[in-house]
């Protein structure tokens, strides 16, 4: 696409504000103030009226101002109407532009977009490429279930196109088909393979894209693509970058062993000493194995490289992320030359590239250590820039350059930026506690502000010498001293607290101070902090018990005190500490234990970096940055032990020849096949193109799998070119491939050769179009267009004869479902929110007459309530919560779909949660989630599990498993869980009825008051108990609902009819009667209450 096809040049976007702002002024200045809403009125019907002019000029003017308003954010919704007549326009430039306006709004107006869908559908077979493309995104954006059919095949269609541009418009549109209606997503998985296998650098990161939304965990798409996406990457547009070395690196993880291996071997060199020097030899032989890296693991390794020169911040950091993941230990240094040349752009990636330093540093220091200066703090850095380059520095800090670092936090200390002045104290705590040389300097330069004039840092000065003496308490008595002076001074409750803890730990090392500070404290009691009183509390019970001649009665005053204070902690606190402290009769055991229990030595705190736990998340998503699973987020998988079998990427590399070639190229792949030999013509003289090209296609792959990366658009031209010696040396292993693929190639050639025949229909492209409206697909692409649309008229006889023979190749219209449907895969055609009149017209363009089509649904609501598992009291800790998300079962389609939700309360990691045993009922099936290795405190993990039930809500029983206890737990599901929602039409419902009468029908007669036998209370009570769908109903007094049973697809039909006065009978149809009743028994109070 040539790009001024959708923008407009500076010259004339400047003359349009001005039209328009003169437009405005006139207008708005005789009217006064209420001018400003007339001129919008009349702006509109300005726009409205050239719209509808017999002139293209006139027209296309309207819709450049329109679109203008678009890209300025005004709403240009109410346009709707006039612009979609113009849909049909004749003009290339005025359709483009509609095009653009229906894509901005087609969602919003639903109705109207509808009664345009033959426009569009004519539009997919017009000559222009764009207008193609436009009509598939426009037609992909009308997100109403019922045309889903016609957005399927129209994608079906698209995948098949000359252009890569309507391609790549295809792999867009097959994501928002897949969000639209999950249940086509085996058919939208045929369009991806195919797809997958294009050499467009234009549709590669598209496809992509539509893989990792539709379906990530098909990894066996991606065997045959691996070297082909490997060596088109550094062509592909730079999203499309970012999108392909993420899939690649989590294909990586779970194709190749694991690099890291290499450094392992270096350690356990020493001998036992009773071993002899061959039992030592053979023992080093087996755990010393030479790792040798997978040729295509070097590929994508190599090939990524040249991306971290890339001009965008987001192709870096996944190259960046890529190498940190799959690359040897001893390459990862490269890429932090690129991260710190990222720190030179805005602040939004500062911050990203930052946080993934951050983790970075933790693990490996020497990467980043060459750069230190670049993470030093500037003034005009924002606080949370500020934080993370002292994070990185805290990580980076070592015996070597700690007084350099600390000159400089001397200078952030004296910041205004008083979080960032807390933030550095805090930092130097921590280089105190790693480097144990430089501990003491920074315990006196923390004393030394415990003098500063600002609040805030001497506060947090205070806390960060507890947590320092609380190491080596026994040095220090004269810091206590000094801090203890400071409670007159200092009002910061937290610091305040700190003062008080380091004295009462202290008491016995400073006998005369701390008698005196309980003193003071006990004046100021009522009007502290609760956080200072729970201390004042705990400093005098520990005098009590070390000095009470002369607390004793200070305690007890204190205590008093405490008793009736407001807050009930420390009424708590101070019944609990009476009790515990001052013998009476009524004390228990641990009264004699109470001086261990308040003086018990406490373990110094680990002051650690904020970003330790981080590197489980894949660097540069949004899971890492957030430090939590974020929706839709795929884990890196381990290493595998032993690396799968690595020939799949070869050999399909001739299948994926086959199934792309042109059927234009016979002749000349024939004659040269007959220079090598006749008998080979003779023998194969009968085989469509695709044996020839995939001969050269294979032999070109196998060219560049020795001598590296080549550009797939030479490919052709190399295979042919090849010295005849080469050539030769193949001859006969292409021959038995070629043997073996026949059959194959002959079904292939046949629907490319119909795919051609399709394509005649429309006019190839002009050359004056093409230049006009090529979209920057590269050289490659526009060949490629090229040279198969010229071979389309020299294949035509031959088509013809094909067709003739295989009456099948007919022409597919997009409204001709019984083409598109498979028999074993209905298509869903869920209800849409459209008038009963609007749905009447729409039957006829998706309802095919030879068969009704009942199918399943996307679920009307899903209820958010959860049921206990396992309660956190018997679990010791671990609880568990499950609920029924009312989707299909990725486990198996007779599952019922489980979200089972496991948090840790307790104060410690809980190791290896699994299931255990199972005690099922007979016929039941389960499927468990796998093992979870540990789950931190107070951390949280959502599981999922499938189980059939057999249609019966029996009871599974199972044990939820940790690494020392099992418990037992069981999940009963309700009657409506069992349920898939099915849409049908009216027709079909009464017809389906009328068949599940006498014995399969059970009613009941419910009386509840008029307000709630509306609509929408009908729907919404009858959803929240059962998962069914809406059926389409002509009478106001009928509602009717439709499921089918997960387990067996027995249909289950619901109608609720209203009778005259305050009674409605409820109806339910199913050959499963035992849930029938369980349905009726269920559904009977829910609809009768208010």
């Amino acid at each position: 696409m040539s790009s001024n096809s959708f923008a407009y040049n500076e010259q004339s976007g400047g003359g349009e504000a001005t039209e328009l702002g003169q437009e405005a002024t006139s207008t708005i200045s005789p009217s006064g103030a209420f001018g400003l809403f007339s001129s919008d009125l009349k702006k509109n019907e300005d726009l409205k009226q050239m719209l509808e002019s017999n002139k293209d000029s006139a027209k296309l003017d309207a819709m450049k101002r329109i679109v203008g308003m678009i890209a300025k954010g005004k709403n240009a919704s109410e346009l709707f109407p006039a612009v979609v007549k113009n849909v049909a326009s004749k003009n290339i430039e005025i359709k483009k532009l509609v095009y653009v306006y229906l894509v901005r709004y087609a969602e919003e107006q639903q109705d109207l977009a509808l009664l345009s869908i033959s426009t569009f559908q004519r539009a997919l077979k017009d000559p222009n490429q764009l207008i193609r493309a436009s009509a598939l995104r426009v037609l992909s954006s009308i997100r109403v279930p019922i045309i889903v059919p016609i957005m399927m095949l129209a994608i079906k269609e698209a995948s098949a196109d000359l252009s890569p541009y309507v391609r790549k418009n295809a792999a867009h549109a097959i994501q928002k088909l897949y969000s639209l209606d999950p249940e086509q997503k085996e058919m939208l998985i045929e369009v991806i393979e195919k797809l997958l296998k294009d050499k467009s650098t234009l549709v590669a990161g598209s496809v992509v894209m539509a893989f990792e939304e539709v379906c990530p965990d098909r990894i066996d798409l991606i065997h045959k693509n691996y070297r082909k996406l490997c060596n088109l990457l550094v062509d592909v547009e730079e999203w499309g970058q970012v999108v392909i070395i993420h899939m690649l690196t989590r294909y990586a993880r779970t194709q190749f062993v694991s690099p890291w291996k290499e450094d392992d071997g270096l350690e356990d060199n020493e001998k036992n000493f009773y071993e002899s020097d061959d039992e030592q030899k053979e023992k080093t032989d087996q755990r010393k194995k030479p790792y040798t890296m997978d040729p295509d693991h070097r590929l994508l390794i190599r090939n990524t490289k040249p991306l971290l020169q890339s001009r965008n911040a987001a192709v870096v950091m996944a190259v960046a992320q890529l190498y940190w993941h799959i690359s040897p230990k001893s390459e990862v240094g490269i890429i932090s030359k690129s991260l710190v040349r990222l720190l030179r752009s805005n602040r939004e990636v500062q911050y990203i590239v930052l946080q993934n330093i951050a983790t970075m540093s933790i693990q490996r220091k020497g990467m980043f250590e060459p750069y230190l200066k670049s993470f030093y703090v500037r003034s005009t850095d924002p606080t949370m820039i500020k934080t993370l380059k002292l994070e990185i520095l805290t990580n980076l800090a070592n015996e070597a350059n700690i007084s350099t670092l600390l000159r400089e936090f001397q200078t952030y200390v004296k910041s205004q930026d008083k979080q960032f002045a807390a933030a550095t104290i805090q930092t130097i705590g921590r280089c105190a506690t790693n480097i144990s040389e430089v501990t003491d300097t920074c315990l006196n330069g923390l004393v030394c502000l415990l003098s500063n004039r600002d609040e805030i840092v001497v506060a947090e000065s205070v806390v960060v010498i507890k947590k320092l003496l609380q190491m080596q308490p026994a040095q220090h008595g004269e810091i206590i001293k000094h801090m203890a002076k400071l409670l007159d001074s200092i009002t910061v409750p937290v610091a305040r607290a700190s003062i008080l803890w380091l004295i009462g730990e202290n008491c016995e090392r400073v006998p005369k101070i701390a008698p005196d500070v309980l003193r003071k404290m006990a004046k100021s009691f009522t009007s502290e902090d609760d956080l200072v009183k729970l201390q004042i509390l705990n400093l005098g019970a520990k005098l009590y018990l070390t000095n009470s001649r002369q607390t004793k009665l200070l305690t007890q005053y204190i205590l008093n005190l405490g008793k009736y204070d407001q807050n009930y902690d420390i009424r708590d606190r101070t019944r609990f500490i009476r009790q515990l402290i001052v013998p009476n009769e009524k004390s228990g055991a641990l009264s004699k234990y109470a001086k261990k229990i308040f003086l018990a030595q406490k373990p110094a705190p680990l002051l650690e970096s904020p970003f330790k736990d981080r590197d489980h998340f894949q660097l540069g998503t949004l899971s890492h940055t957030l430090n939590t699973k974020a929706n839709g987020y795929l884990e890196l998988s381990n290493w595998p032990e032993v690396a799968p079998d690595p020939s799949v990427r070869n050999v399909e590399i001739i299948e994926l020849a086959k199934e792309w070639t042109p059927a234009g190229k016979t002749k000349k792949d024939n004659a040269a096949k007959k220079f090598y030999s006749e008998s080979e013509e003779e023998e194969d003289s009968s085989d469509s193109s695709s044996d020839s090209e995939s001969e050269s296609e294979s032999a070109s792959g196998e060219q560049d799998e020795e001598g590296g990366s080549s550009d797939d658009s030479s490919e052709d031209s190399s295979s042919e070119h090849r010295s005849d010696s080469e050539s030769a040396s193949e001859v006969g292993d292409k021959r038995t491939a070629k043997r073996n693929s026949k059959s194959n190639g002959k079904s292939d050639s046949e629907d490319g050769e119909k795919e051609n025949e399709k394509s005649k229909t429309s006019d190839s492209f002009s050359a004056d179009s093409g230049s006009e409206e090529e979209s920057s697909s590269g050289s490659e692409s526009e060949s490629e267009s090229e040279f198969e649309s010229r071979k389309v008229a020299k294949e035509k006889e031959k088509n013809k004869t094909k067709q003739d023979r295989n009456p099948l190749t007919k022409d597919v219209s997009l409204l001709d479902l019984d083409d598109f449907n498979p028999v074993s895969t209905p298509v869903a055609f869920p209800t849409p929110a459209l008038s009963p009149s609007l749905i009447a017209d729409l039957e006829g363009l998706n309802l095919s007459t030879s068969s009704s089509v009942i199918s399943v649904n996307t679920p009307v609501f899903v209820p958010v309530k959860t049921h206990v598992l396992l309660h956190r009291m018997s679990g010791r800790g671990l609880a568990a919560h499950y609920f029924f998300p009312r989707q299909p079962c990725i486990f198996g389609d007779k599952m019922v779909s489980i979200q089972i939700t496991l948090n840790n309360t307790t104060d410690r990691k809980i190791e290896n949660i699994h299931i255990g045993g199972k005690k099922l009922p007979m016929g039941m099936q389960m499927h468990v989630f796998n093992p979870i290795e540990s789950l931190e405190p107070e951390g949280s993990i959502t599981v999922s599990v499938g189980i059939d039930f057999c249609d019966s809500t029996q009871t599974a029983s199972f044990q939820l498993c940790t690494k020392d206890d099992c418990f037992n737990v069981n999940i009963q599901p309700p009657v409506g869980e069992l349920l898939l929602p099915v849409t049908m039409s009216e027709k079909d419902f009464k017809k389906e009825q009328g068949m599940l009468t006498g014995m399969n029908e059970t009613s009941t007669v419910i009386i509840a008051a008029p307000q709630n036998f509306t609509p929408s209370v009908i729907l919404q009570k009858v959803v929240n108990v059962a998962n069914v769908g809406v059926v389409p109903s002509g009478q106001d007094n009928i509602h009717r609902f439709a499921a089918k049973t997960v387990h067996s697809g027995s249909l289950m039909l619901v109608t609720v009819e209203l009778k005259e006065g305050s009674t409605a009978q409820l109806i339910i149809n199913t050959e499963r009667t035992v849930i029938g009743s369980v349905l009726l028994r269920e559904l009977k109070p829910v609809l009768s209450q208010g």
